[in-house]
């Protein structure tokens, strides 16, 4: 696969979770990919879903310090996208015409917003087709070629 991909939050979850070894080393290589092409990124809600879960939610809390360290490391250089009137607005269009909850509404306007070609994500419905938006569900096919590890 190649073009602008958007990388939603349990990719940055499972990327330092060791619970599942399987979908750690899918996500470090979506992560990877992500750095090495500059084709990945990321938006504002996914950063502040990702320090909720790794500071509060999980079962093993980073410190502050722990997650800022990733955060500037991995996360920071992906974050392009930020929340604007019209990530909004197309959000609340998209929940209203496309029947997606709130929260994945405004992950796929981000990624609309990003031109990506695809999202990345284990929530939404793995082939569906948002407004020419691809969902792609990273541990139900092969990831891409692993250059580097994280």
């Amino acid at each position: 696969m190649s073009g602008r991909f958007f990388l939603d939050t349990n990719l940055l979850i499972y990327a330092i979770d060791a619970t599942d070894p399987h979908k750690q080393a899918v996500a470090q290589t979506w992560i990877a990919t992500a750095h090495e092409s500059g084709d990945g990124l990321v938006s504002y809600q996914v950063v502040q879903e990702w320090f909720n879960v790794v500071l509060r939610k999980a079962a093993a809390p980073l410190s502050v310090d722990e997650a800022a360290s990733i955060y500037h490391r991995l996360i920071e250089p992906l974050w392009r996208i930020q929340s604007t009137r019209e990530l909004l607005d197309t959000a609340l269009d998209l929940h209203r015409r496309d029947s997606i909850s709130w929260w994945d509404s405004l992950i796929v306007s981000a990624a609309l917003q990003g031109r990506c070609e695809r999202v990345l994500s284990d929530v939404l419905q793995d082939g569906r087709t948002i407004r020419g938006l691809k969902v792609h569900n990273p541990f139900r096919a092969v990831s891409p070629k692993r250059r580097s590890r994280i």
